[in-house]
């Protein structure tokens, strides 16, 4: 293909188009906010419904739902936590044992490279050459093999102690949204406004994982808010079912 010159202006607008109009997303800890804040909004919010349906009790409902809060945020803060070096863990085996096939397998391992890129659409010299220059080296060898074979990417475990984190105060930041209403409201009002409050936070947060990735913001808004508050209202059918008896 020819290359038509470029011009310094030129150049200078693709960089700032590539790197301020439309940027990477890299290491924005997105997916983890999202499991953290969704998690303790749908949890909490089902737990301070189905508390208050049941007692009809605020200080009840406050003492549920905060102790809820804080569990919560801490079991979702370890998942993450453990999660994120039972994938470097995973990563890290997984390498070790790939050096060991393409040293004890070479044969195989090339035939398994030309596969791949044979399956692309490479094909005749061209296809030789990748092979011969990919293995070649045996760490670009395996690296190639991690990303393409077994689909894995390096995990950091440093960025363990941040997932934990970022869950965890996502979690409670996101909890205490369907309790805050139980602090200044009646029971039945705080039941109403608590649901509402946490839909529209739900919806929010699916419009706005839609506008940063990829997808519909008000397709996505609307899936997370509906998924969110049915399993919800799970807490509350529960509370309707073990309704506590009036006192004398």
């Amino acid at each position: 293909m020819n290359m038509k010159p470029v011009t310094h202006d030129e150049l200078i607008n693709e960089v700032l188009h590539h790197v301020q109009t439309d940027p990477h997303k890299r290491g924005s800890g997105l997916s983890d906010f999202i499991l953290g804040a969704q998690d303790g909004l749908v949890n909490v919010l089902g737990v301070v419904l189905g508390i208050a349906a049941a007692t009809n009790d605020a200080r009840v409902v406050l003492v549920a739902g905060l102790a809820t809060t804080f569990a919560e945020s801490i079991s979702m803060g370890a998942v993450a936590f453990t999660t994120t070096l039972a994938d470097a863990d995973l990563y890290q085996s997984e390498r070790e044992r790939e050096y060991r096939h393409v040293k004890e397998t070479p044969n195989l391992e090339i035939k398994e490279v030309r596969d791949i890129y044979a399956g692309r659409g490479f094909k005749g010299e061209l296809l030789d050459h990748i092979v011969e220059t990919i293995t070649a080296n045996q760490d670009v060898w395996v690296a190639v093999m991690m990303a393409e074979e077994h689909r894995l990417a390096p995990v950091d475990r440093k960025t363990a102690f941040r997932a934990a984190w970022v869950v965890g105060v996502s979690a409670v930041i996101g909890s205490l949204i369907p309790v805050a209403p139980f602090l200044f409201l009646p029971v039945v009002t705080s039941m109403w406004t608590s649901m509402l409050v946490t839909a529209l936070t739900l919806f929010a947060i699916g419009a706005y994982k839609a506008r940063v990735t990829v997808g519909k913001p008000m397709r996505s808004g609307l899936e997370m808010m509906i998924i969110g508050t049915l399993s919800a209202l799970a807490g509350y059918l529960v509370g309707i079912l073990l309704k506590v008896p009036a006192s004398p």
